[in-house]
């Protein structure tokens, strides 16, 4: 499967290259990060991020997922990761997203998660995209919302991080509706 470098008004997406693992480490090793995302750990070491990093060919060429850096265009800084995790037999993709503390509350993650979210409809042509979010973080769920995304439901006691059961709340959006949220934000333009 190709992964196409996407871009956006502030943004860069590109597939990710070892020589990103120090800078992963370094934000996805903050407490903060691990604490709002489902699968990084804490502490988080360059040597994990080298070894995620080196799983993306394998995953990519099986059609099961897509990880991408996030960097910002004007300085290529490297300031988060969002990707997909691909059900082709569904016709669907989840999305999932983190941006390092120091650049949080700057529309990066909207940002990134919404061209990503255009590349799956218009491109991919998938019929869902979803995306879930640990209830005691809210921050996250605006972030689905403004990208259109409707909660489906809430996960109780669905997941243990750091020995702790944690609350999920799904979101998701389907192809018509997606088509019809870009058709509106085009005529407002």
């Amino acid at each position: 499967m190709d992964q196409p470098i996407l871009e956006t008004e502030r943004l860069i997406l590109r597939p990710f290259v070892d020589g990103d693992a120090p800078r992963i480490a370094e934000l996805a090793g903050d407490k903060s990060i691990a604490d709002t995302t489902i699968r990084i750990p804490h502490p988080y070491s360059e040597a994990m991020a080298l070894e995620w990093i080196g799983t993306h060919k394998a995953v990519r060429g099986e059609e099961l997922a897509l990880f991408y850096a996030v960097d910002l265009k004007e300085s290529g800084e490297l300031v988060g990761s969002t990707g997909i995790d691909i059900d082709i037999l569904h016709s669907r993709a989840t999305i999932g997203y983190w941006i390092g503390r120091e650049h949080w509350n700057k529309g990066y993650a909207t940002e990134a998660a919404s061209i990503l979210l255009e590349y799956v409809f218009n491109v991919m042509k998938f019929h869902k995209v979803d995306s879930h979010h640990f209830a005691r973080n809210p921050a996250s769920g605006r972030v689905l919302e403004k990208l259109g995304m409707k909660r489906e439901g809430l996960l109780r006691g669905h997941i243990k991080k750091s020995g702790v059961w944690e609350d999920i709340i799904e979101y998701g959006i389907l192809d018509h509706e997606y088509g019809q949220l870009e058709s509106s934000l085009q005529r407002s333009r």
